[in-house]
């Protein structure tokens, strides 16, 4: 045996499983007071995101959800599903993201596929749940998501809790659960479903950490930046900056419907330094209009006094 293989064994001084969970808690204790989540009039440091985290965290271990369960995520980008992407593996449970744009019969697979124990959504996506709700057999707990900057005429109320009294729930100072293995997973997407049934990709949580280290870098990422939420946090955990970010100190600013004339505004308001999305004309995010799409580029190239990048794929 060779001397390198004795008395070098891991240990809790030398080791520990990597997650992007540790993104996190480290931004609260280092950067506890920076301005780190903003929707609307809603904005919230990085200690308070860190503390609604783990008082979710909490209010599900409550109710049952305990390591390897899958809970289920279908909204819009705002707060809570940013918060989800830490509160729900924060338990050791799994967190399933689902494309809002799919069809009741695809949400039923998905729920039924994966055994979701709890579907956190938004209240404007009733019409699909219900219809969802009813074709499977083993319904999951449903907590609503009240968004009072969303067309009221829109939304129904689906389940009995909502998602803020639901966190009241909660413990503060709950001890969230690192994994003991990095190669546990952390969260679950589906494929669209476009060539049959939905397709299942699952993360584990050494996989998201190495990826979110990894952007940081390819997309020359720097700290504290000013970050427009586009591309739906559902699709691939939105890429992963839910969990980049917060390692970059950076600040997210949540969009809940793609609109141009509202990301002008957000650019000059915030001074946003990156936007990640594709701006193909697409209408089912509302860039209808070529010109739109060309009158943002034109601007977010001329544009150099707030130093802003925007990614495509």
């Amino acid at each position: 045996m060779s001397h390198y293989e004795k008395n070098l064994n891991k240990n809790d001084a030398n080791f520990v499983p990597l997650t992007p969970l540790s993104f996190l808690e480290r931004a609260k204790d280092i950067y506890p007071n920076y301005e780190a989540l903003i929707y609307e009039n809603r904005s919230y440091t990085w200690s308070e995101v860190y503390n609604r985290c783990t008082k979710f965290a909490s209010a599900l271990e409550k109710i049952g959800i305990v390591e390897g369960d899958t809970v289920s995520v279908m909204t819009f980008n705002t707060p809570e599903i940013f918060e989800a992407h830490y509160s729900v593996p924060m338990t050791g449970a799994v967190l399933n993201t689902i494309n809002s744009r799919v069809d009741a019969k695809t949400v039923a697979y998905i729920l039924e596929h994966s055994e979701a124990k709890v579907l956190i959504v938004d209240r404007q996506l009733h019409p699909v749940i219900e219809k969802a709700l009813s074709q499977i057999k083993s319904k999951p707990i449903i907590i609503d998501i009240q968004d009072n900057f969303a067309d009221q005429s829109l939304l129904k109320k689906i389940g009995d809790k909502e998602y803020e009294e639901f966190l009241n729930t909660g413990e503060d100072n709950y001890i969230w659960k690192r994994p003991k293995d990095e190669w546990k997973a952390i969260s679950l997407s589906y494929t669209s479903g476009t060539t049959g049934n939905p397709k299942g990709v699952v993360y584990h949580h050494r996989g998201s950490y190495l990826m979110s280290t990894g952007s940081a870098v390819a997309w020359n990422m720097p700290n504290r930046l000013n970050f427009l939420t586009v591309v739906p946090m559902f699709h691939c955990n939105g890429w992963g900056y839910p969990w980049t970010i917060p390692m970059l100190n950076g600040k997210t600013i949540c969009l809940r419907n793609i609109d141009v004339k509202k990301i002008f505004e957000l650019i000059e308001k915030f001074y946003l330094t990156r936007i990640y999305g594709n701006f193909n004309c697409d209408k089912k995010l509302n860039l209808q209009k070529i010109e739109d799409k060309m009158i943002l580029e034109k601007k977010i190239q001329s544009d150099k006094t707030s130093h802003f990048e925007i990614w495509k794929r």
